[in-house]
């Protein structure tokens, strides 16, 4: 039903983000460390670089994603729909 790549980008997605997401905690409390900041800027732009190959590939992948015509967001899978 959903191609292996597809999978696979959305887990890398997935792992990125959550780097992402614990590292911009870790700055809340320690704003002057500037390795995190400079590691938290670098999986940034990789989550954002992921984000943009998976929509020019399956479209988009979050509501304020850019759709085309017609409205393509209900046409991915839910995430309880993929199988991991």
């Amino acid at each position: 039903m959903y191609s292996k790549d597809m999978v696979d980008l959305i887990k890398e997605i997935m792992a990125v983000d959550f780097v992402v997401y614990e590292l911009a905690l870790f700055l809340n409390t320690h704003p002057n460390d500037r390795r995190a900041l400079e590691d938290h800027n670098n999986f940034a732009n990789r989550s954002n670089q992921l984000r943009t190959m998976y929509e020019k590939k399956y479209g988009p992948l979050v509501l304020n994603s850019i759709s085309g015509f017609p409205y393509q967001y209900i046409n991915n899978p839910w995430p309880w729909e993929i199988r991991y």
